[in-house]
C-alpha cells in the first residue's frame, strides 16, 4: 500500500536488486559536427547509388559523373556490412540489400504521394475545388491567414458516411511510435480501429515527402484514420479535399488537444480550445467539404481547472463532427497527473446522441477498459495510448478479459514481427535496417516500463507506477526491464545484427509517464 501510494510499482521482494550505478552521458554532439559527419558519409562508398546497386552495372545511373552518390561498386562490396541471417521481405535494393535470399514485391501499402501531385503541390499550382467552394460559400474564401471570419450558416445537407466506433478497440495516433509498423503489431494483437500519426497540413500542401509518409496504410489496417492538424480553416479544408481524393481512409481526425510548443505556438492543436470561433470554423468548412466522417480530439481544456469542452460538446455535433476524442488531461498537465475520467463522463453525458464520445487516458489494463465502459455507458469506446506502446498485447487482454502473464520469449517474437514489418516499410538496405533500428530503440525506451504479472504484488500494474530495479524471472526479461538505453541497443543487436561504430541513441520523446514539476 506504500509503494502504491507512492506511484511505484509493488514487485514482489525476491524480484528486487539494487540500482545499478551512474552512467557518465556522453557529450552531445553539435549540430556543426553532425552536418560534418552526413556530408562524409555522402562522400563514402557506402552511399552507393540506388540505380548502380540495383542493376549492379556503374553506367546504368542516369546522372553519371553528376550523380551525388558513389558509383564504386567494388569499394562498396569490401565496406558493406555482413548481411543479416533470414530472407528478404521484398527488394527494390539489389546489391545493397542485407539480406541473402529470395526477393518479393511489396504491395501491401497503400495512400502513396503521386509524383505529379507532388509537383503540383511544390508549384502551389494544386486545386482544391470542394475546399474553395465550401470556404466561400462560409465567407472564409481567403488565402489570407488572418482575415477568417465566423459565419452564421448551416452546414450543407450533405449526407455523411457513418462508422460505428461503439465497442471497438481503438490504437490512438501517437506520434514518431505509432507507425505503420507498430500499427501492424497492434493489428495481430487485436486491435480494431487504426490512425495515422498526426501531420501537419501546411507540410501535406507543399507535398513534403516526409509528411506524406505519415498517412500510409497497410493493407491488414480495415478501420483506418489520418490524422491531420493546422490552425486555420482554409488550410484544413484544402487539406480535407486533398487527404479525400488522394488516399484511402475510412475517417479523418483533426487533432485540437496537441499540447507541445511548437504545434501550439502556430496557433494549433489545443491552442484552439481557446479560440472557440475558430475551433467552429475548422470543424465547419472541414466538414462540408467531404462526405467522410470527420472526427475530432481534444483535452478537457487548455489550463488546468479550466475545463471547457463540456461547453463545446453539443456545438460540435451542430459544426459536423462525427465523432469526439476526449484525453482526460489540460495542455497544461501534458501527461502528467492522473486523467479526469469524471470530466469525460460528464462530457458523454451532455452530448447529443449523434455525436460519438470516446474516452481516452491511462488504461492499462482489461479492468480499466471495463470500469469505464460500464460506469458511463453513453461512452462509444476508449481510446487506447501508452498503455499500447509499454504493451501492445493490452488489446488481447481486453478481448480475453484476461491479465497476459506474457513471457520473454513472446514478448521477443512481438519485437521479431516489429522488426519483419519495419524492414518491408522502411527496406532492407543499410539504411532501411538503421531506421527500423531507430524506431525500434524508440519503442523499447517505452516496453521496459512494463512489469511481468508473475512478479506483481498487486495486479493490475498501473500507468503512473514506476518499475523499480528488479530481476526478471530469466536473463531476457531482465534484459527487457532495463530502463538503459544501452541494454535496448543490445535488444537490437539480436534482431538487427550489430550497431554501426559510433552509434549512440537518446530517445525523442518528451513526454513523462510520471509526475514531473516541468509539467505544470
Amino acid at each position: 500500500e506504500e509503494l502504491v501510494a507512492k506511484a511505484i510499482a509493488p514487485v514482489k521482494r525476491e524480484y528486487l536488486r539494487p540500482p545499478p550505478l551512474a552512467v557518465v552521458v556522453k557529450e552531445k554532439k553539435s549540430k556543426r559536427q553532425l552536418k560534418r559527419e552526413r556530408q562524409q558519409e555522402q562522400k563514402s562508398a557506402l552511399n552507393i547509388c540506388p540505380e548502380v546497386a540495383k542493376t549492379g552495372n556503374v553506367n546504368a545511373c542516369c546522372y553519371a559523373g553528376k550523380c551525388r552518390f558513389s558509383h564504386d561498386l567494388e569499394a562498396f562490396l569490401a565496406q558493406k556490412p555482413a548481411d543479416i541471417q533470414g530472407d528478404c521481405p521484398f527488394c527494390p535494393y539489389g546489391m545493397a540489400c542485407r539480406f541473402s535470399g529470395t526477393h518479393k514485391k511489396k504491395i501491401s501499402e497503400m495512400n502513396g504521394l503521386n509524383k505529379d501531385v507532388q509537383k503540383l503541390l511544390w508549384k502551389n499550382k494544386m486545386s482544391f475545388p470542394r475546399a474553395d467552394a465550401e470556404l466561400k460559400r462560409l465567407g472564409l474564401d481567403t488565402r489570407s491567414l488572418k482575415k477568417a471570419r465566423d459565419s452564421s450558416l448551416k452546414l450543407n445537407a450533405r449526407e455523411k458516411k457513418i462508422i460505428d466506433f461503439r465497442g471497438k478497440l481503438y490504437l490512438a495516433p501517437l506520434t514518431t511510435v505509432g507507425n505503420l509498423p507498430f500499427r501492424r503489431v497492434c493489428k495481430f494483437l487485436g486491435a480494431d480501429i487504426t490512425c495515422g500519426e498526426m501531420a501537419m497540413c501546411t507540410n501535406l500542401l507543399q507535398g513534403q515527402a516526409s509528411e506524406w509518409a505519415l498517412l500510409r496504410r497497410h493493407s491488414s489496417e480495415n478501420l483506418f484514420g489520418v490524422q491531420i492538424c493546422g490552425s486555420y480553416p482554409d488550410t484544413v479544408a484544402r487539406t480535407v479535399d486533398l487527404v479525400d481524393s488522394e488516399c484511402t481512409v475510412d475517417f479523418i481526425d483533426i487533432n485540437m488537444g496537441c499540447p507541445i510548443d511548437i504545434v501550439v505556438n502556430r496557433g494549433a492543436g489545443s491552442s484552439l480550445l481557446t479560440k472557440p470561433l475558430r475551433m467552429k470554423n475548422v470543424i465547419h468548412s472541414a466538414s462540408c467539404t467531404v462526405d467522410k466522417p470527420l472526427t475530432i480530439k481534444v483535452r478537457t481544456g487548455y489550463f488546468e481547472g479550466r475545463n471547457r469542452v463540456d461547453s463545446l460538446i453539443a456545438d460540435i455535433s451542430n459544426w459536423g463532427a462525427s465523432a469526439v476524442t476526449i484525453h482526460g488531461r489540460s495542455r497544461q498537465q501534458r501527461y502528467s497527473k492522473l486523467a479526469d475520467w469524471d470530466y469525460i463522463y460528464q462530457c458523454a453525458k451532455k452530448a447529443p446522441d449523434v455525436l460519438q464520445v470516446l474516452g481516452n487516458g491511462d488504461i492499462f489494463s482489461y479492468t480499466d477498459w471495463n470500469n469505464h465502459i460500464s460506469e458511463c455507458p453513453e461512452l462509444s469506446t476508449c481510446m487506447i495510448a501508452r498503455g499500447a506502446l509499454i504493451k501492445p498485447w493490452i488489446f488481447t487482454e481486453i478481448k480475453e478479459q484476461r491479465h497476459w502473464d506474457i513471457t520473454s520469449g513472446e514478448r521477443l517474437n512481438i519485437l521479431k514481427d516489429f522488426v519483419h514489418y519495419g524492414l518491408e516499410h522502411w527496406g532492407s538496405d543499410t539504411k532501411g535496417v538503421e531506421t527500423t533500428r531507430h524506431f525500434l530503440l524508440e519503442w523499447l525506451s517505452y516496453t521496459y516500463r512494463y512489469v511481468p504479472v508473475g512478479i506483481l504484488d498487486v495486479i493490475p500494474q498501473r500507468l503512473n507506477w514506476r518499475p523499480p530495479c528488479y530481476f526478471g524471472r530469466d536473463d531476457l526479461e531482465t534484459l527487457m526491464a532495463s530502463d538503459s538505453a544501452a541494454d535496448w541497443i543490445r535488444l537490437s543487436e539480436m534482431l538487427l545484427g550489430k550497431v554501426p561504430s559510433g552509434f549512440t541513441f537518446a530517445p525523442k520523446h518528451k513526454s513523462n509517464a510520471y509526475d514531473r514539476a516541468e509539467n505544470g
